[in-house]
């Protein structure tokens, strides 16, 4: 879910700029899983450009405490929303820890690295939400640890079906500064794509595990 199209196509423009978002409908990636994608999708670029990151700081705080209120604890999820995270965090003047997706194997073998007491509220903190499956485990190990997870908020979503089906089986609210519908339509409004591209790119997105550039 996204709650303002100003910021959602802001936020679509700005990834678009920096190239944090790349489209190359003619020439896919090839993502971790296997998959092959006309979209390539790495946040962690923002915190290269400060007015950036700025924005998305500012943004998500400003959802955080909308949808949430304030927290005891943001906590982001390792390793790419650490960052954003603490600049969130940061904003609004709490505590920050991070999520591993596994325990340590060494030291005191910890997978949520800080502070945190049981039955604190915190709200986690994502860069990128795919199958979502990576974040809720991260809402799983809060869980465990005794943390009321009050929702999440992520700078960016595909929007699968499956993410959705994920979230919502887990009961966790998730709330997104864009997704893959405002980008495609900002794409096209700024020239990032032509009519054509486009049309690839929404035909990718109805079925990306099996698609195949014709």
């Amino acid at each position: 879910m996204i709650l303002n199209k100003d910021t959602a196509k802001k936020t679509a423009e700005l990834l678009l700029q920096i190239k944090a978002i790349k489209l190359n409908p003619n020439d896919p990636f090839q993502w971790a899983s296997g998959w092959k994608s006309p979209i390539y999708c790495d946040n962690r670029v923002t915190l290269s450009y400060p007015p950036v990151r700025v924005f998305l700081k500012e943004q998500i705080a400003k959802i955080v405490e909308l949808q949430h209120g304030k927290p005891d604890v943001i906590a982001g999820v390792a390793t790419g929303a650490i960052a954003i995270g603490v600049l969130v965090a940061q904003e609004l003047g709490v505590p920050f820890i991070y999520v591993r997706p596994e325990p340590k194997k060494h030291g005191r073998k910890n997978q949520i690295e800080g502070h945190l007491e049981s039955g604190q509220n915190v709200v986690v903190i994502e860069d990128l939400i795919s199958t979502g499956k990576s974040s809720l485990n991260a809402v799983e190990a809060l869980k465990e640890a005794g943390a009321v997870v009050k929702g999440m908020v992520a700078i960016f979503s595909y929007g699968f079906d499956i993410a959705n089906e994920n979230f919502k089986e887990k009961n966790i609210s998730l709330t997104t500064l864009s997704n893959y519908e405002e980008l495609l339509e900002q794409a096209l409004d700024s020239n990032y794509v032509s009519v054509n591209e486009l049309i690839t790119l929404k035909e990718w997105r109805s079925n990306p595990s099996q698609w195949k550039k014709k």
